[in-house]
């Protein structure tokens, strides 16, 4: 296999390498993911200005250079576009630009929402990265879950109810809303889904939603006393925090 020479080698750095720059790097994309989520959110869908186009087509460009960037640097240019993540990618690169193609409408605030995956699997290599994020690895996974469900949920929730005859819902924070109060089964009662498929969605909120967030107080509650270590012969991904041998092949 050729080694790694000029720019792919130091992209390969910066995305997987180690040292102070690396380390700046994927906390600056990191806040990156986090301001263009809550623009996401707050940014209207209808009566959206010159400005607002603007600023979707400025985000639209540095999430695309992100994915050629990791493309250029990833041996298996074909195995590549098999990977979800940067098919999420892919998609929310479309959905900045389609304005350009097409009315924005709501649902494209579901596909936007994709981006929060992206932050997930940043978060998961700042754990290396930081004592910090190995000491709480655990819980750090679960709230990440936890958040994506709920962007991507409310998100949906949003572009199903919105404009049609649903007079509780209104704005994204509205569906939002809606979301936490179901999966904490808070259930204020003020905000309800119209329809059979809403009805369905409130399901699925709830059901999904108080899992994940189980499995949160969980994580948090009982102490975890292993760590992410996978065994080079089985695979087997986690491990006492002295273990010197893998203990389902003994490697």
């Amino acid at each position: 296999m050729s080694e790694r020479r000029g720019l792919n080698r130091a992209l390969f750095w910066l995305y997987e390498g180690h040292g102070a720059w690396p380390f700046t790097f994927r906390w600056a994309m990191l806040v990156f993911d986090m301001v263009t989520i809550a623009y996401f959110l707050w940014a209207p869908f209808e009566q959206r200005g010159r400005t607002h186009y603007v600023v979707d087509y400025a985000i639209g460009a540095v999430i695309a250079l992100d994915l050629v960037a990791r493309l250029y640097i990833d041996r298996r240019k074909i195995r590549f576009f098999t990977r979800w993540i940067n098919l999420a990618d892919i998609v929310v690169v479309i959905t900045m630009f389609a304005p350009l193609l097409i009315s924005n409408f709501a649902f494209l605030r579901v596909l936007r929402a994709l981006r929060a995956v992206r932050a997930f699997t940043f978060v998961k290599r700042i754990k290396i990265l930081t004592p910090f994020f190995q000491r709480h690895e655990r819980i750090i996974d679960k709230v990440a879950n936890l958040v994506v469900f709920v962007f991507i949920t409310a998100a949906l929730v949003y572009a199903l109810q919105v404009g049609r005859e649903n007079s509780d819902i209104h704005t994204y924070i509205d569906a939002l809303y809606f979301t936490i109060t179901s999966l904490t089964t808070t259930g204020y009662g003020d905000v309800l889904l119209q329809g059979q498929l809403g009805r369905i969605l409130a399901i699925f909120v709830m059901v999904l939603g108080l899992s994940l967030f189980l499995q949160l107080l969980r994580a948090i509650i009982e102490p975890d006393h292993k760590v992410e270590c996978e065994c080079e012969t089985c695979g087997l991904s986690r491990h006492d925090r002295d273990a010197v041998h893998c203990k389902h092949c003994g490697s």
